[in-house]
């Protein structure tokens, strides 16, 4: 590997070797192009090889997770489970590059620091410098950032962790070797996505489990079971019809079926149909009426349903109070999708602490101190999310015109122009960027989506001549204004969510994925190219 600062020239990097960046690098390679595909981990995987902690699995159904370009790619693997877990994902993820034979053109181990765009010469010349941790300089015309929507882990800024004499972990930044919970006393600060997977396997082992609970979440039980061999082969004669039908949803998934009203029901006849849903499992449950996230009543019908599913599930009133919660609608936060986490709690090693009754002080040398006393702890879990959807882009130093910052610029909270490029910085893409369904789909479905998208801009510039394409500003504040308006129209913004910054200190408070759809996106992406790209500028 070079040590020197001499640049590596490209006509692209991709930053990332997740479901984006593998996908990315195909189709920009297909076009003719030279492409470096620079990637943090070990292995390729992204999301999928960070996110190792136990429990680990997707939350939408391993069918539909996975890529749709290649019919020959989808009937090559099986999946064995209805959601799959971590291991098995990387897997597909490592079948996936060497079926398209992308190794050689992955770099791995490197983590992309700084990528600035220089144009000091001529527009013909203008191209990305990209700077690594491995002291190597890259340049190409082209910069696509493929660094997911949920890769920057959060740590809160707690006092004392430094003093902490046990091991501590978080997460999103899982050790590759197996950590032993056997006997230990172990506490697991948040109680969201992550945690909810990980606190049933953690409660097999350790002796004691503390959760340290910041702020309850709706959960709906997974109904995980494995896939039968017929079934998966059946399955493999629908998938692309499947998924043509699923890109002309909100969700990303055709096989969500909406009522029309939880309003027009009777109690009986709506708790009948949400007990078919909670029955059947998965985060479908929040399909189960078309208004749930555009009308409070409605969504009181189906939070109400579920807290008294708490209320079953767990043995102490007092416990399951706290693990209800009332302070948001259901859907406003990501639901989760669980297997036996609310039964977790009547085991007689497990104890809740909820945060908002005894507030954390700090970390001490051998625990956790709260304001009604010290919990002991060995082995300390932080399931506390990630700075979502801004944080991996702005945890990388990038630079546009005039050197300008895109952290700086985003100061006031993102704006991004459907979610794929910024005003200011020509020739970087940013896929699944803020403004567009990202978080609130099936990510593969939109992955691809935002993959065809800019590798066809790219098919265009060549064919045209172009050098650079570039956002407007008036089109990125439209498109800006637009997913406010649209977000404001439900009730995702109700929520003290990530969606919208708040687990980050000092992040603006900005509701940050589209949430018209789908459906509505991708009509809206296909107009912008029907124009000629109307909202960039062509050099």
């Amino acid at each position: 590997m070079a040590t020197n600062k001499v640049p590596q020239s490209y006509d692209a990097i991709v930053i990332g070797a997740g479901f984006a960046g593998l996908y990315m690098l195909y189709r920009l390679q297909a076009l003719g192009l030279s492409v470096r595909c620079i990637e943090a981990g070990s292995d390729v995987g992204g999301t999928w090889y960070w996110n190792r902690y136990p429990g680990a699995r997707c939350d939408v159904d391993s069918l539909d997770y996975q890529f749709a370009f290649s019919d020959q790619l989808q009937r090559g693997w099986t999946w064995s489970e209805r959601y799959a877990t971590q291991p098995e994902i990387q897997r597909y993820l490592g079948y996936v590059t060497d079926s398209l034979d992308l190794r050689g053109s992955i770099q791995l181990n490197t983590r992309v620091t700084k990528a600035e765009y220089d144009d000091t010469e001529t527009p013909d010349t203008a191209s990305w410098r990209v700077e690594t941790d491995t002291q190597q300089v890259f340049t190409a015309r082209f910069c696509i950032a493929a660094v997911g929507c949920l890769s920057a882990a959060q740590v809160p800024d707690i006092p004392g962790l430094a003093d902490f004499s046990g091991s501590w972990y978080h997460t999103g930044y899982w050790p590759k070797t197996p950590v032993d919970f056997d006997g230990a006393r172990v506490g697991v600060i948040g109680t969201g996505s992550s945690a909810i997977q990980a606190i049933p396997i953690i409660a097999q082992q350790a002796a004691e489990l503390t959760v340290f609970q910041r702020s309850p979440s709706f959960s709906i039980p997974a109904r995980n079971a494995p896939l039968h061999k017929d079934e998966t082969e059946a399955y493999k004669d629908e998938f692309l019809a499947q998924r043509a039908a699923a890109c002309r949803t909100d969700f990303g998934n055709s096989t969500w079926q909406s009522l029309p009203s939880a309003l027009t029901e009777s109690q009986a006849a709506r708790d009948a149909e949400y007990e078919r849903r909670w029955q059947f499992g998965g985060a479908g449950f929040m399909e189960t009426y078309a208004d749930l996230m555009t009308s409070k009543p409605a969504n009181d019908t189906a939070a109400g349903f579920l807290r008294a599913k708490i209320a079953t599930i767990v043995d102490d009133p007092d416990v399951a109070r706290r693990l209800m919660p009332f302070d948001y609608p259901i859907g406003a936060k990501r639901l989760c999708v669980d297997t036996d986490y609310y039964a977790t709690y009547n085991q007689p090693n497990v104890r809740l602490v909820d945060l908002r009754e005894e507030p954390m002080e700090h970390i001490t040398s051998s625990g956790v101190k709260t304001q009604s006393g010290e919990y002991a702890i060995d082995r300390l879990v932080f399931a506390t999310g990630f700075d979502a959807m801004t944080g991996p882009l702005t945890r990388i130093d990038i630079r546009g015109r005039d050197g300008i910052s895109l952290a700086h610029q985003w100061q006031q909270g993102p704006q991004c122009y459907l979610g794929l490029a910024v005003a200011g910085f020509p020739n970087l893409f940013t896929l699944t960027g803020p403004g567009s369904p990202s978080v609130l789909s099936n990510m593969v479905l939109s992955i691809e989506q935002h993959v065809d998208w800019v590798a066809d801009c790219i098919a265009y510039l060549m064919e045209r001549g172009a050098t650079t394409i570039e956002a407007e500003h008036k089109a990125q504040e439209d498109w800006a204004a637009e997913v406010n308006e649209t977000a404001a129209q439900t009730l995702f913004p109700q929520g003290n969510s990530w969606y919208v910054g708040a687990n980050i200190p000092g992040k603006p408070r900005v509701f940050m994925p589209y949430a018209g759809g789908v459906r509505a996106y991708r009509e809206a992406c296909d107009a912008v190219v029907a124009e000629d790209y109307a909202g960039f500028t062509l050099t």
